[in-house]
């Protein structure tokens, strides 16, 4: 069993601080999964581990698609995992998108892969677009659940702000439980501090 926290921590990708998140609001953690997964072992293992579980559970699964930029690397190394094809979908116009030439099958079975979910609205995008080229969604995957989403394997319900359906099952290594803050509700600009988003200095 890994030390999913552990991991991040080690890597570096454990960030404390005042995050302004894509979502708009603030934390005082944030994730940083490109951190982890530089190293090629460490994405392999956890690929892997996120495959066993996934394979336990009978789903047949054709095809890998992940939303663009986050979830590329963790759904390129579980597809390998998995031995299927894997794609990738990107925002064209503010819109998910699937071009360069990758196609989706008609029913052809697929399951949509983050490196971090929080409330899954991204990958229901990208699930969504799977959808209206012919495919079937018959699973979601990330390496890190944020607590929001119910995933197997845990007995923690789902939040209403979760995205994913509730009728399609929810795979991920582990979860990450910490305060999220409305702007004009953060404790953090109250004590005076500056919310960034992640990347805007270096990380």
């Amino acid at each position: 069993m890994i030390n999913l926290e552990k991991i991040y921590k080690d890597a570096g990708a454990f960030l404390e601080g005042h995050f302004l998140l894509s979502s708009g609001k603030h934390s005082k953690y944030y994730l940083q999964s490109a951190k982890v997964l530089e190293d090629s072992k460490t994405a392999e293992l956890l690929a892997r581990e996120l495959a066993s579980s996934i394979k336990k559970s009978g789903i047949k699964i054709d095809l890998v698609c992940s939303p663009a930029l986050g979830g590329v690397l963790a759904g390129y190394e579980l597809a390998r995992a998995l031995g299927v094809r894997f794609i990738f979908a990107e925002r064209v116009d503010g819109k998910m998108t699937i071009r360069r030439g990758f196609e989706v099958k008609k029913d052809e079975k697929v399951l949509i892969c983050e490196d971090i979910i929080t409330t899954g609205g991204s990958a229901l995008e990208a699930g969504s677009e799977v959808e209206r080229l012919g495919g079937c969604i018959v699973a979601f995957a990330a390496l890190a659940n944020r607590g929001f989403c119910k995933r197997v394997g845990s007995e923690k319900p789902s939040t209403p702000t979760c995205k994913l359906p509730n009728d399609v099952p929810f795979f991920a290594l582990g979860d990450f439980e910490f305060d999220i803050y409305e702007p004009d509700n953060c404790p953090l600009c109250k004590d005076g501090s500056i919310a960034y988003k992640p990347g805007s200095r270096g990380n």
